[in-house]
């Protein structure tokens, strides 16, 4: 793959130094055409066959299963939100008083406030695994403080494959391996990583996989996809509607009410998953990540950023161990001489755009990105020191 032709794809200005994709993914030029025309087909219904309610989400289903590695794509779920999926997980689980529930410190809040509400109702407790306050071999003590956690009374373990702050990587293999150790759910929130870094379901075997879909699979906002695992098979969806019933598509019978639900992650999906807005720019947006590999990503991410990286820490920014973070999304801790008021407005003053999150600011990098962004964000940072 020609990465110089990447940025072609993408309509971002050249003034413009986008580092952020881990808040807000831009369209690629072919994604914005597709919602275009699907808006245009919307004006002239009459052309719309009832097919279009049903195959283009089957087929955005086979490329999702594909970017994960998964056989059966009936346990693919389109949803509109991580919140949605997380929420679908805990309204299947019960738990017994004194279960503990495992996250991690400063998880996103769509995958905490769900887990708060389950424990709270199940008189059971929430372990927060912190962050060890170390700056050397943090994330690496992190993992071994994560399974540590892991014992007898761990129903679930809920987290993200990587850290949405730091960019801290989590063994997930490792983590599974413990969780089936003590008959635990293991679920994980993909947002931040899926399309980006490898991920496979069939290594891995969670029990579900959440993942928003407008952040590294550069989809609309307000798209997302769900992989529920066999202990889903026979659970109670969020909500009723038409398209998760059996036969669904023989539009004539719907008054023909179906008990059954469809087989699967279909069972869950969310109404008017055939939305064909959201749906036909998904579809181009997957077979575009597909055609780069998550592979790809990583390592190009880590050609562009590893000078920056490197001076970063020279000028006294921590970062996580290279080993133990991703690439394409890292956060570094500035030092507290950093007058943060002023370097937001030089930040902004240059056209430079990243996240502020927590402690860290958030860099994150994909193909449309050269070395000379970080550059930018580097001179940017010295101007303030200086």
């Amino acid at each position: 793959m020609d990465t110089s032709q990447q940025k072609d794809l993408f309509d971002i200005p050249e003034d413009i130094c986008y580092l952020n994709t881990a808040s807000l993914s831009p369209s690629f030029k072919a994604v914005e055409q597709a919602g275009i025309d699907a808006v245009l087909q919307k004006s002239r219904p009459y052309l719309i066959p009832s097919s279009d309610f049903f195959d283009p989400v089957i087929e955005l289903k086979k490329r999702f299963a594909e970017l994960i590695q998964l056989d059966e794509f009936e346990r693919v779920a389109s949803i509109p939100s991580v919140s949605y999926g997380i929420a679908t997980v805990a309204n299947n689980i019960e738990l017994n008083a004194g279960d503990t529930v495992v996250l991690m410190q400063e998880q996103f809040p769509s995958n905490y406030y769900s887990w708060k509400k389950l424990t709270d109702t199940y008189k059971a407790h929430l372990k927060i695994v912190q962050a060890p306050k170390t700056t050397s071999n943090r994330a690496k003590l992190w993992n071994e403080a994560i399974l540590e956690a892991i014992d007898d009374s761990t129903a679930v373990v809920a987290m993200g494959n990587i850290h949405w702050s730091s960019g801290a990587l989590f063994d997930l293999k490792a983590i599974r391996e413990k969780t089936r150790m003590h008959d635990a759910l293991l679920i994980i929130d993909g947002s931040q990583s899926v399309g980006a870094l490898p991920f496979s379901v069939k290594e891995i075997q969670p029990d579900a996989l959440i993942c928003a879909g407008y952040k590294w699979l550069f989809g609309p906002y307000g798209c997302g996809y769900a992989y529920y695992g066999p202990y889903f098979d026979g659970g109670e969806p969020l909500e009723e509607n038409w398209t998760n019933r059996l036969d669904s598509h023989k539009l004539p019978d719907l008054t023909r009410y179906q008990h059954e639900y469809k087989p699967l992650a279909n069972r869950y999906v969310m109404g008017e998953s055939g939305s064909f807005i959201h749906v036909n720019m998904q579809l181009e947006a997957l077979k575009q990540v597909l055609l780069w590999t998550p592979e790809a990503v990583q390592n190009y991410c880590r050609g562009i950023s590893v000078k920056a990286v490197e001076e970063l820490r020279n000028l006294g920014c921590y970062i996580e161990a290279d080993d133990y973070r991703s690439h394409h999304l890292f956060g570094l801790e500035l030092p507290e001489s950093i007058n943060i008021k002023a370097f937001k407005k030089a930040l902004s003053d240059q056209q430079i755009f990243v996240s502020f999150r927590g402690n860290y600011v958030r860099l994150s990098c994909h193909f449309f990105n050269t070395e000379k962004d970080f550059e930018r964000f580097l001179n940017c940072l010295k101007s303030v020191i200086n």
